[in-house]
């Protein structure tokens, strides 16, 4: 495949982005540009679309760029480069080399990736891996991200279940809802700042917004007690896949048995269809080290641990791509 042409995505490529994201085996809802600008503001946005000789869509790689580096857009879960299913091995070869090579022009150092986890995929795709590997690109980064499979059998550990039976007990009480205030404010914000001194990464105004744009993707779960939130959480949902992305409960989640309770509802309820219930990372200290309790605590309702890694590669290494083939 020859005769590449690598473009900046600017606002004429919205429509022609955003179809080719509903079409590709290996993207969700965060690659659509109205998930991707609501925080415009924090990145310099360096997304790239890559045509053909005969000027047809055939790549996007989401990204931003931070002084002479190109980063896997580093507002979003995921990234990578993103294809239809039909790509073959060899197309990917000629892309990714054109796109290291088009960095290397424009004084861009190196490419790190951010890849997409094999959960949230539509069929086999590890070509670029394979293309990474023969480029010298470097793993530094790994996450363990801890996934229950819900067509498979999975065990439930015992003192979840004593949890799940207290918050039947409790009557605790769970509600979809819109009221992602309430919980900001009462639960999730008072809690990340004590635990951790930080904020959640969405303001409670972004992610109204976002629920607003993706309303079949975002959806949120509160909890009460006696008609007091006592948790909630907040979940991404794809085509194969439902991730809380935020989940929290006041001091009472042990003793009334909170998560253990609206999590086991999620999953056997809720999100039954969906092939894979993902729990997210445990991981600290860039993927170097895990977070035992809360590792515990996911592996407990019988999740199983996939991995997410983290790419940095030479862009200088564009040339190693040419002699693949014999």
């Amino acid at each position: 495949m020859n005769n590449l042409t690598i473009k900046h995505y600017t606002s004429e490529y919205y429509s022609l982005w955003n179809e080719f994201v509903s079409k590709a085996k290996n993207a969700t809802f965060l690659f659509h540009r109205d998930f991707m600008e609501y925080h415009a503001d924090r990145f310099n946005d360096y997304s790239l679309l890559v045509f053909d000789e005969k000027d047809n869509l055939i790549s996007i790689l989401p990204a931003n760029r931070v002084g002479d580096s190109i980063f896997s857009h580093q507002g979003l879960t995921y990234g990578g480069f993103v294809f239809l299913e039909h790509i073959k091995l060899g197309h990917v070869i000629s892309i990714f080399k054109s796109v290291l090579s088009f960095l290397n022009q424009n004084s861009i150092s190196k490419l790190h990736l951010k890849q997409i986890p094999p959960i949230y995929l539509d069929c086999f795709t590890s070509e670029i891996e394979y293309c990474l590997f023969i480029a010298n690109a470097q793993i530094i980064r790994r996450d363990s991200l801890a996934v229950i499979d819900t067509s498979k059998s999975f065990k439930i550990a015992k003192s979840r279940k004593e949890n799940i039976r207290r918050g039947t007990k409790n009557k605790l009480e769970i509600r979809e809802e819109l009221n992602f205030e309430l919980f900001w404010n009462e639960i999730l914000i008072p809690n990340l700042n004590k635990k951790h001194q930080a904020k959640p990464v969405h303001t409670i105004e972004e992610i109204i917004l976002l629920q607003k744009r993706f309303p079949e993707n975002i959806r949120h779960f509160n909890v009460y007690h006696d008609g007091k939130i006592v948790a909630g959480t907040t979940v991404f949902i794809s085509e194969h896949v439902a991730h809380p992305q935020y989940v929290s409960g006041n001091e009472t989640k042990n003793e009334l048995g909170s998560l253990d309770y609206l999590y086991h509802h999620l999953i056997t309820e809720v999100f039954k269809s969906k092939k894979y219930f993902d729990l997210g990372p445990s991981n600290e200290n860039q993927g170097k080290n895990i977070n035992q309790g809360l590792l515990f605590w996911k592996e407990s309702f019988g999740a199983k641990i996939v991995v997410q890694d983290f790419y940095e590669v030479e862009t200088a290494n564009f040339g190693l791509l040419d002699t693949i083939m014999l």
